[in-house]
């Protein structure tokens, strides 16, 4: 073996570890808190006028919110809302195409903006396409994450049907043995007052009844089984409305701390239109979720209200922070793109998985060419309306 060949190892490895800690270096480097642009133009800045469309935001936001996430769930037993009917599908379709466009189009553009601007230096920021790879990262993350949980609530499932039909069955046994004692006693008050030929008749009639019943019962317990075998579709509605909400609830943070420490109003007021539809759709998916997966009433309200409040919240804290927080340092549009990436993988996952995927190729709609059709114009026209309204947030 040559020199070169025994020094290979050696070179590869010693550059890799060289390469990594620049890549540390520049990486620690580009962290800084210092301000790397200009504020918002002076023109455009007013803190008041900025201040009062805040309040208006967290009052409009608020509500959209709301109303998005509690109208598929008071509406759950109505008939125009009902989970299986065909007004509910097509607004879910269109709610799903609203929360694929935040994905594609908002979030990782967002992130692509932050991670790639002149603010950060050329190595390692725009040398890998970091937002795309921390999406795709995200998204493969969210996939473990719900076959995990997927598994464990159908677990859970199985185990609390198991315990359903082990009380069943000793209820039954007990049943058994109550009518078994019972219809030994009145045997014997018959056997002291009739002849020794009815008493025969009378044993003989007992015992096939018997077997008839317990036959009846193993035949309904085995059939129960069987059934239990297909797991009920709200059990996997479980996951999805609770992965689905941390998705949209990530990015609504972000985008109320966004706005929040905005100072210019020009930025702020075309954000209130577009936040206040997109969060009324992100909450009607969110709402659809929660009512297919059947959660507890006190459950789907604690669900709804911390979605609804979470974009205001973010916006309170962002605007609280406004004036010692500098939002245009290095280390801010590092966490920024960062965060909005991962958002954008979650929503991008969900939004194709599990509510689209889910809903438009289920089989229970195969027959419904009318509702098909439908549900996917829809889901179109709610991606589409998303990214037209990129044009102002």
């Amino acid at each position: 073996m040559s020199i070169f060949e025994d020094a290979a190892p050696s070179v590869f490895f010693g550059g890799f570890t060289h390469r990594f800690y620049a890549f540390s270096e520049a990486v620690s480097a580009s962290m800084s808190t210092a301000s790397c642009a200009g504020e918002e133009s002076d023109e455009c800045r007013d803190d008041a006028a900025a201040l009062r469309l805040k309040l208006a935001a967290i009052a409009g936001i608020l509500a959209a919110g709301v109303a998005g996430v509690a109208l598929p769930l008071v509406g759950r037993k109505r008939r125009l809302l009902r989970t299986d009917g065909g007004v509910f599908v097509c607004a879910k379709a269109f709610a799903a195409g609203v929360i694929l466009a935040t994905g594609f189009v908002h979030m990782l553009h967002d992130a692509q903006a932050a991670l790639t601007g002149p603010c950060l230096p050329a190595f390692p920021w725009r040398r890998f396409p970091f937002p795309g790879f921390v999406a795709m990262a995200a998204a493969l993350s969210t996939l473990v994450l719900d076959f995990v949980a997927t598994q464990f609530y159908e677990r859970k499932h199985r185990e609390e049907v198991a315990g359903i039909r082990a009380a069943a069955a000793a209820a039954a046994t007990a049943a058994a043995a109550n009518t078994s004692a019972e219809e030994e006693e009145s045997g014997i008050t018959v056997v002291l007052s009739i002849r020794q030929e009815s008493e025969c008749e009378f044993a003989g009639e007992k015992d096939p009844l018997l077997i008839t019943s317990r036959h009846s019962h193993s035949h309904s317990h085995s059939h129960g089984q069987e059934e239990g075998e297909e797991l009920p579709s709200h059990v996997r509605h479980v996951v999805v409305s609770q992965i689905l909400e941390m998705g949209i609830i990530s990015h609504s943070m972000i985008i109320g701390l966004s706005l929040g420490m905005s100072r210019s109003p020009c930025t702020i007021r075309p954000l209130v239109a577009a936040l206040s539809f997109h969060q009324f759709f992100e909450g009607f998916a969110l709402g659809g979720c929660i009512s297919q997966a059947q959660f507890s009433h006190l459950a789907s309200a604690l669900m709804a209200c911390f979605f609804a409040v979470t974009t205001p919240a973010g916006i309170a804290a962002g605007a609280g922070v406004a004036s010692s927080f500098n939002s245009n340092s290095p280390r801010a549009l590092v966490v920024e793109g960062l965060l909005d990436s991962v958002s954008a993988g979650i929503l991008i996952y969900m939004a194709l998985v599990d509510l689209i995927a889910a809903d438009l190729l289920s089989r229970r709609w195969s027959g419904n060419v009318r509702l098909q059709v439908a549900s996917y114009a829809a889901l179109f026209v709610g991606a589409g309306a998303m990214s037209i309204l990129a044009i102002w947030a």
